[in-house]
């Protein structure tokens, strides 16, 4: 049995359609009948039969009208339809010239006209399966294109705030998507500058080559303990590091992080430096910390953003910085105060650093309390 097929008859003879109706039927088509040919048109705007069994002579629009409107529609373009012909040739020729994909001819042969309303009915729901499938396919595509654009956006958002974030903080304000933070706010944060002693005397005497070189290994060395320390890379200037803490997320022991990270980079510029000395490169590391409030948030301008600290905090932890010898990492009382527990620290007096209306009492970073911190 048929699966409730349906078919259009087309023929303006009631006794027509009623003997198409008794032979198909039985074999659980279901029968649609029109009597002329703008009936059956208009009953396509609406109806979607499988089938059209349609007569050739009616009175107005002919079967052959019928068959090119049909075919000229592209919502019933691919429509199987079989024209009913009363003689010759000639109608059979008219018939495939205007679209038909069948005929029969009158009297018609009951098993040779089921046969071949079978036939096209198969065929046109292969031909339906292939255009559900193409929707389909159409639909998983267009989904996939979103989500691929969806996903290149997440990238790229989560590319823009690495850019300053670790990666541990990034896939943080990722996953909670509140990028709030990149709005101005003011915080008080413990700011790390850091740069390489003697570095412009080894830039002015050595090859561009080399100088990238050194770069490279002193950017990658000291990135990573800023990613380890889950600190907020503001920038690299060549040589020179700005790295805070206490933003965008609180960080209850800034100080003593900050302090354990400029230990870690100096002992890692030291390793570096043993290496660039056997090249004749003769480069050192100096740092410096402080601590104090500054207005942090985006800077720049579409397609170029930086997340940046602005505040005299930095300005003070540059001078300080500026003031190390080699070897050296000052820090403010404040900063030492809050992590005296961790660090062993020589005092280095009162300083006046230049830009700084007062003088700064430092203090120089030995190292750290091995039974109390593990770094």
């Amino acid at each position: 049995m048929i699966d409730d097929e349906v078919v259009l008859v087309v023929d303006d003879l009631p006794q027509n359609v009623r003997l198409l109706d008794a032979v198909l039927s039985p074999r659980g088509y279901r029968i649609l009948g029109a009597a002329s040919g703008q009936q059956a048109l208009n009953m396509l705007a609406v109806e979607r039969p499988d089938l059209v069994l349609l007569d050739i002579l009616m009175p107005g629009m002919d079967g052959y009208e019928v068959c090119r409107s049909i075919r000229q529609n592209p919502a019933t373009a691919f429509l199987p339809v079989v024209m009913i012909t009363a003689s010759g040739d000639q109608e059979k020729l008219r018939a495939i010239e205007a679209g038909a994909d069948d005929f029969v001819t009158k009297p018609f042969d009951q098993g040779e006209l089921l046969a071949r309303v079978s036939s096209l009915i198969r065929i046109k729901r292969y031909h339906d399966t292939i255009e559900r499938q193409a929707a389909e396919l159409a639909e998983w595509n267009r989904d996939l294109e979103n989500r691929v654009a969806a996903q290149l956006a997440e990238l790229q958002r989560v590319g823009r705030l690495r850019r300053f974030l670790s990666p541990q903080l990034a896939d943080l304000v990722v996953g909670s998507g509140d990028e709030s933070f990149l709005d101005s706010h003011r915080r008080e944060i413990v700011v790390v500058f850091c740069d390489l002693r003697r570095f412009t005397p080894f830039a002015e005497s050595s090859e561009p080559e080399e100088v990238m070189s050194v770069l490279n290994q002193y950017h990658a060395a000291m990135g990573d303990l800023v990613f380890r320390f889950e600190g907020t890379l503001e920038r690299f200037t060549g040589d020179g590091l700005m790295v805070f803490f206490n933003d965008p997320l609180p960080c209850e022991d800034a100080p003593a992080r900050a302090i354990r990270m400029a230990v870690a980079m100096r002992n890692r510029a030291r390793d570096l430096a043993s290496g660039w000395a056997r090249l004749g490169h003769d480069l050192g590391f100096g740092g410096g910390i402080a601590q104090g409030y500054a207005t942090l948030g985006r800077i720049g301008f579409e397609g170029r953003y930086d997340y940046a600290a602005v505040g005299s905090v930095t300005n003070l932890a540059a001078r300080l910085c500026a003031h190390a010898t080699d070897g050296q990492i000052l820090v403010t009382q404040r900063v030492l105060a809050a992590a005296e527990d961790i660090a062993v620290s020589d005092p280095v007096g009162e300083l006046s650093l230049p830009g700084l209306s007062r003088p700064v009492k430092a203090f120089d970073i030995k190292g750290l309390d091995a039974a109390r911190v593990t770094t």
